[in-house]
């Protein structure tokens, strides 16, 4: 009992969100996650730091953007250039922006060019659920999770026949629209879904073309005080079928086109026509239940044709294209030789390719990754030990490993202790962006170490993480102003997360410290990474009252610092979202929600604007057969 008070004592303390688990998620005690292992692994069983939000509370929190679900969640900080669409960046445990591997149902995507995936495309109308791993992944998947991953996995089929529209009207113009079905048989499944969000949009940037305030180069350095709107239109498919009792072959495909309005110039545009299409196949071979082969293919295409539009006669001039294509490939072995003791050995293809507007030295290279990992139980003890090596055509071979030990003390109660190493290969306007760039650099290289404390009860949760990365090779520029590994990072933080149901109020809270600093022996050294708040919190609270479900959403975000020479301040802000859904009958429900109720003004990038209060409402029909 003394253990379920304490339980109790930190979810009510903590001023943010944590569990990113639904009432129902949090007390199945047997969810399970793939991210972290590569292979199945219940949530309380990982020996790192992982969460996951479900389609249930997707529903419930009525997020129009994948950004927006994701703010102030565990180790995570968002920077938005100007509203819905506008780039944004998203920092996981104070890594870099280009730390954070994303996977849509197992295909790695993100901009060849840029090293960026493009979360502000990726229709929340699409996704089943999410699962966020703190931490390096290299081990497993080589470039990019020195931060962590994020896999984003797709609607599927449900039990039967579920078909679903929704229609809602905001603020601003918005419209945010989505229908589609699934379809569950004996052997094979079937899940359509389409959307289509519009929005008038707001002034992304306050305009800083002849701002005597401005420092050169700031912002957006244009002066366009209209509104800027963002169109997405999707549709994704996935299906399965079970050839035969052991073998079973499943597809994939996600495509959202989008427009975006932003503040720019004749030379950089003013609007782009942005493509993210996801595709896969994968095989699976189960003859046993002690092995199992899963063999996969995928591509990503980032597209972005970039335009300008003159405001006084609405002349449309081209300006540019970055057109990149993602080509991959896997196979993987999971062999349990003995109970509790299974290997997993595998390997990896990757083919990027540039083509675009600009003249790259290079436009394509290969990367072949080859990895191993073992994991073990010994009656309360776990350990997991992986190792990979990445054979990358432009900078050689690179290898990385990890190690995680466990220990369940009873009650629930369970210790936990990993490390491991993380690398990020360059991006290619880093190795071949003409004028800027050096086909020289190497890998930057990380080391991270994580110490965790976490109870799993019947209906509620808590997790403590401590941890330390260091970060080496950083990308950044000398003296000269010459691309070169020249920078440090070393990062200490801690996330304090909890999930409790108190008499019908479900409770998830969330706080994040993330101390991430320079560590280069440069004038820059000691000061904090620039654009990450140190402290980040999330609440969510939601109560069912009959047909009624009310909730709420609080975020906060300490300080932070547009600059590495930490000379631009931002400050904290705090926002409130109160929402409230009401169930017609078991077949229609109407839904409300107002957000930012304070009208607060804040900035997570200098200059780039962020709205103030709005409000939607939207009407949901679902039934089931």
């Amino acid at each position: 009992m003394q253990y379920r008070l304490l339980s109790l004592a930190i979810a009510l303390g903590l001023s943010a969100n944590a569990g990113a688990q639904t009432a129902e998620a949090a007390t199945d005690l047997d969810q399970v996650t793939v991210t972290g292992t590569r292979t199945e692994v219940a949530v309380q069983d990982s020996l790192v730091p992982i969460q996951v939000i479900s389609r249930a509370e997707i529903e419930r929190s009525q997020a129009t953007s994948l950004p927006e679900l994701l703010a102030g969640r565990a180790g995570i900080n968002i920077a938005n250039q100007g509203g819905p669409g506008k780039l944004t960046s998203v920092f996981l445990r104070g890594t870099e922006s280009d730390h954070v591997l994303v996977l849509v149902d197992g295909v790695r995507i993100g901009s060849v060019t840029a090293g960026l995936a493009a979360f502000q495309d990726l229709p929340v109308a699409q996704i089943d659920h999410i699962e966020i791993v703190r931490g390096p992944r290299s081990s497993l998947y080589g470039s990019e999770a020195i931060g962590g991953v994020i896999q984003i996995f797709t609607r599927d089929g449900g039990k039967g026949l579920t078909t679903y529209a929704q229609a809602g009207f905001g603020t601003h113009d918005l419209r945010n629209h989505s229908a589609g079905f699934s379809y569950r048989g004996d052997r094979g499944w079937l899940s359509a879904n389409a959307g289509y969000q519009e929005t008038d949009g707001i002034n992304a940037c306050r305009g800083t073309a002849g701002n005597a305030e401005a420092p050169f180069g700031a912002g957006c350095y244009a002066d366009e005080p209209d509104r800027d709107g963002y169109k997405n239109t999707s549709f994704g498919l996935r299906a399965g079928y079970s050839l035969t009792d052991t073998l079973a072959l499943e597809g994939n495909f996600l495509n959202a086109d989008s427009t975006n309005e932003y503040d720019g110039s004749l030379f950089g545009g003013n609007l782009a026509d942005n493509l993210q299409r996801v595709a896969g196949g994968k095989l699976t071979w189960t003859p046993s239940e002690a092995f199992k082969l899963t063999v996969q293919a995928g591509r990503n295409d980032d597209q972005a044709d970039n335009h300008y539009v003159d405001a006084g006669t609405g002349t449309r001039t081209y300006v540019s294209t970055f057109d990149t294509r993602r080509d991959t490939a896997s196979a993987q072995a999971d062999y349990q030789f003995a109970e509790g003791q299974t290997i997993t050995l595998g390997g990896d293809w990757q083919n990027d390719q540039v083509t675009s507007t600009t003249d790259y030295e290079v436009a394509d290279r290969d990367n072949t990754g080859v990895f191993a990992e073992y994991q073990g139980t010994f009656g309360a003890q776990s350990l997991q030990a992986s190792v990979r090596n990445d054979d990358n055509e432009q900078f050689g071979s690179h290898t990385t490993g990890s190690l995680g030990y466990g220990f369940g003390f009873g009650d629930g109660f369970k210790f936990t202790a990993s490390a491991g190493t993380g690398f990020k290969a360059p991006n290619f306007n880093d190795l071949y962006y003409p004028g800027f760039s050096n086909p020289d650099l190497k890998p930057e290289k990380s080391k991270s170490l994580n110490l965790g404390l976490a109870q799993y009860g019947q209906g509620w949760n808590w997790t403590f993480n401590a941890y330390e990365t260091r970060i080496e090779d950083l990308i950044g520029y000398d003296t000269a102003f010459n691309v070169v590994n020249v920078d440090k990072a070393k990062i200490r933080g801690a996330e304090l997360t909890g999930f409790i149901t108190l008499a019908g109020l479900d409770i998830n809270a969330q706080l994040s410290h993330a101390d991430a600093r320079d560590d280069g022996d440069g004038a820059n050294h000691d000061n904090w990474l620039a654009r990450r708040a140190r402290d980040t919190a999330r609440l969510d609270l939601d109560y069912a009252i009959g047909d009624v479900r009310v909730g709420l959403t609080g975020n906060a975000a300490g300080k932070r610092y547009d600059n590495a020479a930490n000379t631009d301040r931002l400050g904290g802000y705090a926002t409130l979202d109160v929402r409230v859904a009401y169930a017609l009958t078991p077949e229609w429900t109407l839904q409300a929600k107002a957000s930012n109720v304070f009208d607060r003004d804040y900035e997570t990038v200098a200059w780039y604007n962020q709205p103030g209060r709005e409000y939607m409402v939207s009407v949901r029909w679902q039934a089931k057969q």
